[in-house]
């Protein structure tokens, strides 16, 4: 959906990078298998990594080739998939769609309305296979518009909003492990919609578009409510992950959860950092003598 949980590369050795791109190529095989190429353009970082999750908790066999695609025609790469691959992707169809949606819905974004309207036929087949997961996901959304179409300035009710719909997408089946991984898809819906609010707020402003976090960005200690908010909601994600048995690939998934979600907040920051070095030098040449 908007990419902020993926791998941190700069912390993870060549073996486990090669590892989480054979779960990424895996998973955008399967979408072109299930919905052809118009599935495999909606491929994201966010199930890639539910993808995983669910793959280092249930241990399915798994399935290794390589192969070309349009993307990368010179080299071969090896994709993993497994039993867990088609549910996560008729999921990520469901928010692909969904989102579509929300994009024509707020901006009436033609590229979002045509969009789809190529998805239809895909998210119409996920729908028959999951209506209650489809349902959660249109309800949640659709309440979120009407907070944001009535201007409410409160970060809380939208990114509880998100979290319910990602909690209810994370529970694969309802056994044993079905609280830990809704409470895991919780924690990361509320930073999910938290972090973008913060990294679109300059942007929105600009645009005089709605942002939860508008009412706040004049106080003195916004960069430190920021932040512990985030870190606040990611320890709800952490300490559900760190209950569940876990081998296979948690060096990945940890990788992730601990240091790859914080990849834009650190590029905002160096990025903010460089630009106010940058405005103390200028004062500086300026100063009379």
């Amino acid at each position: 959906m908007f990419g902020y949980v993926t791998i941190d590369p700069t912390e993870l050795a060549q073996e486990s990078r090669d590892r989480y791109q054979a779960y990424y190529c895996g998973l955008c095989r399967v979408l072109k298998q299930r919905f052809g190429n118009v599935g495999r353009v909606t491929l994201s970082n966010d199930m890639t990594f539910l993808y995983l999750l669910l793959s280092s908790l249930y241990e399915p066999e798994e399935e290794i080739a390589e192969g070309r695609c349009p993307p990368h025609p010179i080299r071969q790469r090896q994709g993993l998939t497994n039993e867990v691959a088609a549910y996560c992707a008729d999921m990520n169809i469901a928010l692909a769609y969904h989102k579509c949606l929300d994009d024509w819905a707020d901006d009436r974004s033609l590229s979002g309305r045509a969009e789809a309207a190529l998805l239809r036929k895909a998210y119409r087949q996920v729908a028959e296979r999951y209506p209650e997961k489809c349902a959660a996901i249109a309800a949640a959304l659709q309440d979120i518009g009407g907070i944001e179409q009535q201007g409410l300035l409160e970060p809380d009710a939208p990114a509880n909003l998100t979290a319910r719909m990602l909690g209810e997408i994370f529970v694969y089946t309802h056994d044993l492990w079905a609280v830990p991984l809704r409470t895991i898809g919780e924690g990361l819906g509320r930073f999910i919609y938290l972090m973008d609010a913060y990294d679109d707020l300059q942007k929105d402003a600009k645009r005089s578009r709605y942002n939860p976090l508008a009412a706040y960005r004049d106080q003195p200690d916004f960069e430190r409510l920021c932040l512990d908010s985030l870190t606040y909601v990611m320890a709800e994600a952490t300490q559900a992950f760190e209950v569940l048995p876990l081998v296979k690939d948690v060096a990945i998934l940890r990788n992730i959860l601990y240091s790859g979600v914080w990849m834009r907040y650190r590029q905002k920051q160096q990025k903010a950092n460089r630009k106010a070095g940058k405005l103390k030098e200028s004062d500086h040449e300026q100063r009379p003598v």
